[in-house]
Order: structure tokens, then sequence, then C-alpha cells
């Protein structure tokens, strides 16, 4: 798939939550064909100690209005400054990259969206997708507590939501492979995105129920191109990288211990 380097426009600038910037951008052409689960490497502005670019998952693509959307966590002062973004400011973006989920394998099968901090985003998209190509995706997201679940209301316009808080705030207490949801209903395949643990324990129940996997590696990244080998993973048919080979895998080509 082609590659682009674009200065795309800011059209819309939310904060769904004191820690994570929405940012909507947009372009006077219409934007370029990618898949749900690729991502981007945005140039950030301003910022004297961050030289590199910086991952950021495409969360949404709107079409019809030409939107791209990039849910970015306020972690360090590269994308503390990406939060600062005004509308009709410019962001340079390299996109679409590596490679994202998988395409829809059968009318009607019934597809688990596992989903934990941001990496809630990519399943936005994907849930999109597979609802239109005729799949039957179910969302199960988790969290530390009520506060820190990420659109909410945009998941269950496209599928069912199950979630789960460690708290017990919203949804059942634990983690999400601790889910009820887990117990009563078999899937054809599941896709997962979040912080490591939650996919080994993900992967962990897939290959116990004989559920095909695939999980989307949050690696660091810093170009984006396979130039760079800082995002390198262990597989089984040796180490690849992540953004070229990526970030999307199935948990069988992984060394995971599961």
């Amino acid at each position: 798939m082609k590659k682009y380097v674009k200065d795309l426009k800011v059209k819309a600038v939310e904060f769904p939550h004191e820690w994570y910037v929405l940012l909507k951008l947009t372009d006077e052409e219409p934007l370029p064909e990618s898949v749900p689960g690729q991502f981007v490497e945005v140039k950030v502005e301003g910022s004297p100690q961050t030289f590199l670019r910086r991952p950021i998952s495409i969360n949404y693509v709107d079409r019809e209005k030409n939107e791209l959307w990039l849910l970015i966590k306020k972690v360090g002062q590269g994308t503390h400054k990406l939060a600062e973004l005004k509308v009709g400011d410019t962001l340079n973006v390299v996109f679409p990259l590596g490679n994202g989920f998988s395409p829809v394998q059968k009318q009607g099968e019934k597809v688990l969206l596992v989903g934990g901090g941001v990496g809630v985003a990519p399943l936005l998209d994907y849930g999109k997708y597979l609802k239109e190509q005729g799949a039957e995706p179910v969302f199960l997201l988790g969290a530390r507590s009520q506060s820190d679940l990420l659109e909410q209301e945009l998941f269950k316009a496209i599928a069912p939501v199950y979630v789960t808080t460690e708290d017990g705030s919203a949804g059942e207490k634990g983690f999400v492979t601790q889910h009820t949801l887990l117990n009563k209903e078999k899937f054809d395949r599941i896709s997962v995105c979040g912080p490591k643990p939650m996919m080994v324990s993900v992967a962990r129940y897939a290959k116990a129920t004989n559920t095909p996997c695939e999980v989307s590696l949050e690696n660091m990244m810093a170009c984006g191109l396979g130039a760079c080998l800082c995002c390198v993973e262990k597989t089984v048919k040796g180490n690849v990288c992540v953004c070229k080979e990526g970030p999307v895998f199935d948990i069988n080509d992984l060394t995971w211990e599961i």
C-alpha cells in the first residue's frame, strides 16, 4: 500500500478524558485508503526534546467528512505537545503504515474485539468495517475505572459493548479475561489491542478455547518503515520489525509463553 507524507489540517480537538486528546484531521484531497489497525507517524513541532516522530493508531476514518481521527494518550513531552494543537493548525503525518487487522472471513462471523486503555482506539474503525462487511462484531473493553473508559457511545453505535473495570465502577469488576461473556458465548475469532499482560491473557484464553486470535503490538516505533530496528519482536520466523510486519500478528506467530 502506498505511503504518503501530508500536512493534514486539524479540524477538531476534543478532550474525552484529562489524559487523552482526540484529533480530527482532514485534507483538501480525499484521504488515502487505509485498513483498520494501521497507524501513522506524526511529526511533533515545537518540542526540542522530541527528535523522532510518534506512532499513533488510526482511531477512525470518516470518509463522508474526509476525517482521520487520532486518539492520543498524553504520556511524554511529545504527546503533551500534540494536545496543544488548535483547530486550523497542521500536523505532518506519514501514513498509512503497517499491516492491519484481518479482513472478514465469512458472512455472519462473530468477532470479539478486546481493548484495554488507549488500545481501544483501532478497534473503533475495525468494528465499523466488520459490521459493514457483514460480520458481527462484539466489543469487550477494559479499564481501571469508569472514568477511564473511552468512546463508549461510539462503540455502542456499532455493536454490543461489554465492560470490565478493575474497581467495579462500571460493568463487571475485574479484568477482561474474567468477564462472564467469555463463558457464555463462542466466537469465530478474536482481535486484541492493549497492554501486553492483557493481550497475553486473552491469547491464553484463545488458545485454550481453540479460537483464532490476533493481537496489535505496541512496541516502541521510531521510523515506522522498518529501518531503525527499535521495534523488533521475536517470532517463530525470526526477529521482525513490528512497524513493517505488524503491528497486527497472529498469536501463533509469536513466541509468547501461553
